[in-house]
Formats: structure tokens, sequence, C-alpha cells
């Protein structure tokens, strides 16, 4: 009977031991329909076109970074077609680290575009300048908008 007793009290404190330290709450994640949602607030000056995840991986160089197409397990981009700078980002990683390398990919990202833009088109490096890039778990959000502000109410 004490054998029983003893076996019942180490397993309630195995229980209670798993959800005492159990990680905490999970980091949440972009959700990818932001990207939606900012379109509909009027964030953007023109319509955007959809990307797919693989033309994604390829536009923000994430090989480059050491992550597989597999790393990016969903996504929704939206962008311009060529008239702006403007584009909506959420991409899900498979976890927070390669979130973090998506991260510095998007920043290099928005660097090449300030580069190339700076004489063709002029006029929108104010925009490509407060762009938001942003972690958040395993996922990361870029957003070049003609009206931040719509896109961040969304955001919030």
């Amino acid at each position: 009977m004490k054998k029983l007793m003893m076996l019942a009290l180490a397993a309630a404190m195995g229980m209670f031991v798993l959800t005492g330290c159990g990680g905490g709450e999970e980091a949440k994640a972009y959700s990818t329909d932001l990207v939606g949602a900012m379109v509909e607030a009027g964030a953007f000056s023109e319509p955007l076109e959809e990307l797919d995840g693989d033309t994604a991986f390829a536009l923000y160089k994430l090989g480059d970074y050491g992550l597989a197409r597999e790393d990016l397990t969903d996504c929704a981009v939206q962008r311009s077609a060529g008239a702006t700078c403007e584009e909506g980002a959420v991409l899900v990683l498979a976890d927070k680290d390669k979130a973090g390398k998506a991260l510095d990919a998007l920043k290099a990202y928005v660097d090449g575009q300030i580069s190339t833009n700076e004489s063709y088109r002029p006029g929108e490096i104010p925009k490509l300048e407060a762009a938001l890039v942003e972690q958040q778990g395993a996922s990361v959000l870029l957003v070049v908008a003609n009206d931040l502000d719509a896109a961040k109410s969304v955001i919030e």
C-alpha cells in the first residue's frame, strides 16, 4: 500500500513538473490573413498581385540565408506589379530560429530595394525607409505601404 501511495505521489509530482515547466506560453505568430486585411484597410495605393511560396522564397533569397524551401511552411505575399514598391508579406517558418534568418533576408531585401530604386523610383524611397520588418514567433512580417498607419491599425 505504501509503495502504491509513493507511486501515485510520484506520478502527481511529475504532472506538476511537466505543466509548470512546459516552456510557458507559445510565442504568437503573425497570421497570413494580415496581408489581405491590410489591402482591405487601404494601406496600399494600387492593387497588388499575390505570389506563391516558391516565388516568395526566391524573391526574398531565403536560400542565401541557410533556409530550405521546406522551412517556409506558409505565406501570404502581395506585391506591386511595378508602379510602386509597395508590398505586404507574412512568412511562416518551421521555427523561431529559421524565422530569424528570414528576418535578416527581408531586411537585406528592403536595403536592396532602396539601392535599386534610388534613381529609378526616388518617390518610393520614403516608403521603403519606413518599411515594417518584424518577427513574431516563427513568423516574419514585411510591409511597404502608402498608408503605413492603415497597415499598423490592422496589425495591432
